[in-house]
């Protein structure tokens, strides 16, 4: 008999589940695209009955159920901190005590109340250690050094550590509230962006900026050891005892308020997003070079949420400090649910592990399928037209769409595990297009118009364009594009702030962010056929490797999840055709049989 186990990350944010079988991650997904709650942090009821589903099981088939914390140590730091400020963290305790009551503190019992015929064992596992085993068991290697950072959990808010076979050891850690992750979050705030939800805009909005303040801050704010672990001054931050991260001394120390949100960006918090970004992308370096150090692996695992910033890790490959790396796709708490039931299935169970080379996301395609069978009544019961067709004929049909200059909605197979698009939940486009990121970000997505888009880039182009020798399948290294495929560099250096954002500054203008990095997804026949043989048919019709792909949601939602999800968002947005697995519907007004745009200075292969 088969053994099962499924993973649970919750009660945080972006609580999500998932299923092994006898070890081998079948299912996972996030709550948040059930829910339509973006970041729920509720318990992954409606994503645990799906993993069930897609496994053919009941709770009663369940062998164990591992959660990706040890809520008694967090509830000791919390119990800790409020007595360390009796004063001030009066409010903070009255918000979270009911909390820690109701939810945090019954977690046994609110797993069986949820999994109806569950009789199995329930383990729990360090946050960090869940973080690592996400990174490292899934990885395509025998042995690597390992690296998590994030806000907090438990007490660590920075490890080090390595995995070798089916262990893995956490080595060095920085303990809260000296933590890399809560600072960037305070910065987050700070400028006017939501925690939890927008630091990715702090990395987005840092290339329009210089970084003036990285001495002021790593003078004042927080001190940066050689080995990477810091510590903070606690003067500036609120958020050990109390409801912000923090309070007004941060904006008399660098001269103005914390931002509105809405208010205006100016140079000044674009300069401040640089130095952010500086100061995270030297710490993310030299935690590097000290796992490299202390573990003497020439491989390199990472997690924990400050692990989705690609800037920093295009950096630290760019440093040749490791031969290779691998970034855990779910980086954040959703991915502690896959590393939670791999560390039951490895180190409590002591299960081997077999390395294949490949990593054992299966290309991250870990969600719910979109096929014609649901969706050809539901389009029916709409009464909206649509065409058919062959499985062989998408790809190219899609690309030439993608060439005559339409905007893609793509809803195709299985639905993607984690914070990124790769392909099956997508908006796709023509990256040789310069309004296209205009256009994308303003009338689909409606979010700031200096948000920067990401390439699918055929894998075996990728040299060509970039200093990269490793695949980057889920869109987590940002990488300098080549000067070969750069332009109007003199202008848009002149050019001040958002007046860069509409400079032509290469050929493939709405994938090259103003600093000319671009933010990579590689991809690669054997991790999807169908997507790669789209970008395949637009590289054969443009001589373009490459296509915009960009998450299939608007600003403040969720990415979608099913086919109801994807038409309403193509209905209220201004996607011009819309393929649901290979039923396509076209807005009124858009011309399938346009000339494919040429822009002749496009030459690859």
């Amino acid at each position: 008999m088969p053994v099962y186990i499924a993973g649970i990350s919750a009660f945080y944010h972006d609580s999500a589940a998932c299923i092994l079988r006898d070890g081998e991650l079948i299912a996972a997904a996030q709550e948040e695209r059930f829910s339509r709650i973006k970041g729920d942090a509720r318990f992954p009821g409606h994503a645990l009955r799906y993993c069930l589903s897609h496994a053919g099981i009941d709770g009663s088939r369940l062998d164990m159920v591992a959660y990706y914390d040890k809520p008694i140590m967090t509830f000791g730091r919390l119990l800790q901190t409020y007595l360390e400020y009796p004063l001030t963290s009066y409010r903070s305790f009255k918000v979270s005590m009911p909390k820690w009551v109701k939810e945090k503190l019954r977690i046994p019992r609110i797993i069986d109340e949820n999994i109806p015929g569950f009789d199995g064992e329930i383990v729990f596992c360090r946050h960090h250690e869940s973080h690592a085993a996400s990174a490292f068991f899934t990885s395509p290697f025998e042995e690597a050094a390992i690296v998590v950072v994030d806000g907090v959990g438990e007490w660590a808010c920075t490890s080090i550590g390595a995995g070798r076979g089916n262990s893995l050891e956490l080595l060095k850690e920085v303990r809260f509230p000296h933590s890399l992750g809560l600072f960037y979050s305070a910065m987050t705030q700070y400028l006017g962006f939501k925690v939890n939800f927008d630091e990715y805009k702090v990395m987005g909005l840092a290339p329009y900026g210089k970084p003036k303040y990285v001495d002021l801050l790593t003078s004042e704010v927080l001190d940066l050891k050689s080995d990477g672990s810091l510590s903070l001054n606690l003067e500036y931050f609120d958020f050990p005892q109390g409801l912000k991260m923090i309070n007004g001394r941060l904006g008399e120390l660098l001269g103005q308020p914390e931002r509105e949100q809405g208010q205006e960006l100016t140079q000044f918090h674009m300069d401040v997003a640089a130095s952010v970004q500086s100061i995270t992308t030297e710490t993310m370096v030299r935690l590097a070079r000290t796992a490299r150090s202390i573990t003497g692996l020439s491989k390199l695992c990472m997690a924990g949420g400050v692990a989705l910033n690609c800037v920093a890790n295009g950096i630290i490959y760019l440093e040749g400090i490791f031969d290779n790396m691998y970034i855990q796709p779910a980086s954040g708490d959703a991915g502690g649910a896959v590393g939670a039931a791999l560390q039951a299935w490895h180190q409590v169970m002591g299960k081997p592990r077999h390395v294949t080379g490949r990593d054992g996301m299966s290309s991250a395609y870990l969600g719910p399928s979109v096929n014609n069978r649901e969706v050809i009544p539901y389009l029916e019961s709409l009464g909206v037209e649509f065409q058919i067709l062959a499985v062989e004929d998408l790809p190219e049909s899609v690309a030439r769409w993608i060439a005559q200059g339409h905007i893609i909605g793509f809803c195709h197979g299985r639905m993607e595990f984690g914070p990124r698009a790769l392909g099956h939940r997508s908006i796709l486009g023509d990256p040789r297009d310069p309004d296209n990121q205009t256009r994308i970000n303003r009338k689909v997505k409606f979010r700031e118009s200096f948000r920067p888009f990401a390439p699918a880039l055929l894998e075996e182009y990728a040299a060509d364009l970039f200093d990269l020798r490793i695949p980057s399948p889920y869109m987590l290294m940002v990488m300098p594009l080549k000067p070969e495929w750069r332009k109007a560099e003199q202008e848009n250096a002149e050019k001040l702030a958002m007046e860069r954002l509409h400079v032509v500054r290469s050929h493939v203008p709405a994938v090259t962010h103003v600093d000319y990095s671009v933010r990579i997804q590689t991809v690669s026949k054997s991790h999807n056929d169908v997507f790669h043989a789209i970008v395949s048919a637009f590289h054969k019709l443009t001589g373009c490797p490459m296509i915009v792909n960009t998450s299939f949601n608007v600003s403040e939602e969720p990415i979608v999840c099913d086919h109801h999800d994807a038409y309403w968002c193509f209905a209220m947005t201004d996607i011009d055709i819309l393929v649901l697995d290979t039923c396509v519907l076209v807005k009124p007004g858009v011309d399938l049989n346009a000339p494919v745009r040429e822009y002749p200075e496009i030459v690859s292969g």
